[in-house]
């Protein structure tokens, strides 16, 4: 006798790639791991905010307020993002319904040189796209926005990164997009908690981005794969 799985039950495992799904899996995973995807999110906040400091100061003697700032950009490239980047992979796990440590946000380091050329060109994309009458910014913010995933989890070179990235969104910009805008709410509502629900918001986002990556990349049949120090390329999970 065949056994039937509900479509409650499967999304419980991999969720549709849709936002309602999406988010409400963040949430399941989220009670869970809630202690380890908490201490990651306050780690990023820890290591972003010299970053913040640095770009905000207000000196008036001369021109340090701009070496200031410049140093701030430096420290938001070679160590903000690159901890962003790794805690992406954290919450990645959570969404997995893998075992998350807080270490595993350092994961980055494995492959530091890709994530810091990865988010630039990133970065520069985007700028540009928003240049180009802003629309198309969006459109390549939400096309590159598994690049985070590739680069730390499957270890690729920064360009391979990007390029995979384009090509695993292709029919799922709009999803990504809409993730974003309800963020936005989310994130206000967060805010109002005295700020202190601002934490438990950047938690939920993280997750419903990551369980969509999860989402498409089970959808696509795509595996990930590591390469270690070696060449070896290391198989972590397959379809």
């Amino acid at each position: 006798m065949s056994q039937r799985v509900s479509q409650g039950a499967m999304d419980d495992v991999v969720p549709r790639p849709e936002v309602g799904a999406c988010y409400s899996h963040a949430w399941r995973v989220m009670k869970k791991y809630v202690l380890e995807v908490f201490l990651v999110t306050v780690v990023v906040l820890m290591v972003s905010l010299p970053g913040w400091a640095l770009m905000d100061s207000d000196d008036n003697v001369g021109h340090g307020n701009d070496v200031l700032a410049i140093l701030g950009v430096l420290y938001v490239i070679l160590l903000t993002r690159p901890f962003k980047y790794g805690a992406s992979f954290a919450f990645l796990k959570a969404a997995r319904d893998e075992q998350v440590k807080v270490k595993d946000m350092f994961d980055f380091l494995k492959n530091y040189l890709n994530v810091v050329l990865a988010n630039l060109f990133v970065c520069v994309i985007v700028i540009l796209g928003l240049v180009l009458f802003i629309v198309p910014g969006i459109v390549f913010a939400c096309r590159l926005s598994f690049t985070p995933f590739l680069v730390v989890e499957r270890r690729m070179e920064a360009v391979e990164a990007v390029k995979e990235s384009w090509r695993l969104t292709g029919g799922f910009a709009w999803t990504i997009f809409l993730i974003a805008l309800v963020a936005i709410p989310i994130s206000v509502l967060g805010l109002a908690c005295l700020g202190v629900g601002f934490i438990g918001a950047m938690m939920w986002i993280g997750l419903a981005h990551s369980s969509l990556y999860y989402s498409v990349t089970q959808a696509k049949g795509v595996g990930s794969s590591r390469v270690e120090p070696g060449g070896r390329a290391e198989a972590v999970f397959s379809l």
